[in-house]
């Protein structure tokens, strides 16, 4: 049992204002495995006054110093791997190996590379007579989501603080753990006090008050379009600048010269992964009719293969869902795609046949669907896919873009023009080609409903930077 019941204000570790704290349950056993404090406005307040009283030294120290203060950071955050992937394990469900290369290695990358992006950045241009300056924006407020507990907190605080910008971090109450461990790892890599500022709690508490706080400059959200509407309107009331990543619906287009069995696993592994609760989930697989036998029999085949059950147990693909609310609301998804009309490929509604405790849902894969139904149009964040068949390319690019969000999109075939000509018509933040990844390099963020801004190495530092001109100053 953790007892982690302080916030992190002004370099150190200070009793919350509340007295209250919060519960935090393992998925996996529905058990609780710990208590946080759960902050207020008096905790948010103080949090912001500490950041604000450094936010000019901060922001005036050299590119060198905060270069060397990533490295520190990002070393003491390996120093801690052990400690990182078994709390994300715990808190999340993470099945241990992937909370290992994949949740523990992307936030060391994100750290890494802002100290190498934060050399490509031009804080000073001369034109003409005048100069043009790039400066942190001020005191940030970052919220961040559970479902990747230190990549989305890693990118937030890299960029912030590559910028000059000190924080305030409230992450979500559901995996608070890889947050605290992180404030650990700031505190001993040498972070001055005030730049980086963690408050506990949940949304209405914490939340509200920091997006609402006149003294916070940016707000950067990464979760729900609700959350990210009422965060937009409370930095509205004093024109803050906002970072918002959120939803998706994403298409995996397979083109018709791809080797399917390959292609069904991609597919499939886009949808099964992290339990489905990915914002950039290739929910959506587009398949032409010429192959569409051959694919879902083949997409049957691989999501037969999934293995869903003890986190802790080495060789599962997934783990359970974050909670009971996310649990039903899969639940509820599922038998809306059966009501709908949809055929029912694999999986289905209750847990997977021999588990009873824990959040764990059937990996679910539906065929015969159709763009206009619940479950292709709506973010489910679980393990659930559809498949839908398109006539041609035409066809395929407008059902792919037939979404009220625009985060990723995948594409798989062998006709490396065919390929580009598909990429380039989908409208999304960021267009994988087969199976290529993402490098932490590279910018990051959604079209239309997915969000506002880009997050990822230089692009995510310049999000925390304000430009400003000096006319004259070389007369």
């Amino acid at each position: 049992m953790r007892q982690d019941i302080k916030q992190y204000i002004n370099g150190a570790w200070v009793d919350s204002h509340s007295g209250e704290t919060l519960e935090v349950l393992n998925p996996a056993t529905e058990e609780v495995m710990g208590t946080i404090a759960a902050g207020n406005k008096q905790d948010v307040d103080d949090a912001v006054a500490a950041a604000k009283s450094v936010y000019v030294e901060f922001r005036n120290t050299s590119v060198e110093e905060r270069k060397a203060l990533l490295e520190r950071i990002a070393d003491e955050y390996e120093n801690r791997k052990e400690d990182l992937v078994n709390v994300m394990t715990d808190e999340l469900g993470s099945p241990i190996e992937k909370s290992d290369y994949v949740h523990f290695q992307m936030g060391l990358d994100h750290f890494r590379e802002a100290s190498k992006a934060i050399d490509s950045i031009q804080f000073e241009e001369r034109r003409g007579d005048a100069l043009v300056v790039k400066e942190a924006i001020g005191v940030s407020g970052l919220v961040t989501p559970w479902n990747f507990p230190t990549n989305q907190t890693s990118l937030k605080l890299a960029g912030a603080i590559a910028a000059g910008s000190p924080v305030v971090l409230k992450p979500s109450e559901e995996t608070p753990f890889a947050a605290i461990i992180l404030a650990e790892i700031f505190e001993k890599a040498g972070v001055p006090k005030g730049v980086f500022n963690l408050v506990n709690g949940d949304g209405q508490s914490v939340g509200d008050p920091l997006s609402s706080h006149p003294d916070v400059r940016m707000m950067s959200f990464t979760g729900s379009g609700p959350t990210g509407r009422k965060i937009m309107e409370n930095s509205a009331k004093d024109f803050k600048k906002v970072s918002l990543e959120l939803g998706g619906k994403s298409p995996v287009v397979i083109l018709d010269d791809v080797n399917v069995e390959d292609a069904a696993k991609s597919a499939v592994n886009k949808f099964v992964q992290n339990s489905g609760q990915v914002c950039t989930a290739g929910t959506r697989t587009l398949v032409p009719e010429s192959i569409k036998d051959e694919f879902v029999a083949a997409a049957k085949k691989a999501i037969e293969n999934v293995k869903v059950g003890n986190p802790r147990e080495a060789g599962q693909d997934a783990g359970p869902v974050v909670n009971k609310k996310q649990f039903d609301t899969v639940q509820r998804y599922i038998q809306k795609g059966i009501d709908e009309g949809a055929t029912l490929l694999h999986g289905g509604v209750g847990k997977p046949e021999g588990i009873e405790n824990g959040f764990f849902v059937k990996p679910t894969l539906f065929t015969d669907v159709t763009n206009d139904m619940t479950i292709a149009q709506e973010e489910i964040f679980g393990p659930v896919g559809t498949i839908i068949t398109y006539k041609d390319l035409d066809e395929a690019i407008e059902i792919a873009n037939d979404t009220i969000y625009g985060l990723a999109a995948y594409v798989y075939g062998k006709d490396q023009e065919k390929i580009q000509q598909v990429s380039r018509q989908l409208e999304a933040g960021t267009v994988e080609i087969n199976d290529s990844g993402r490098q932490p390099d590279l910018p990051f963020g959604g079209y239309k409903q997915s969000g506002i801004g880009r997050e990822w190495g230089d692009y995510g530092i310049e999000e925390f930077l304000e430009v400003k001109s000096i006319p004259g100053y070389y007369k």
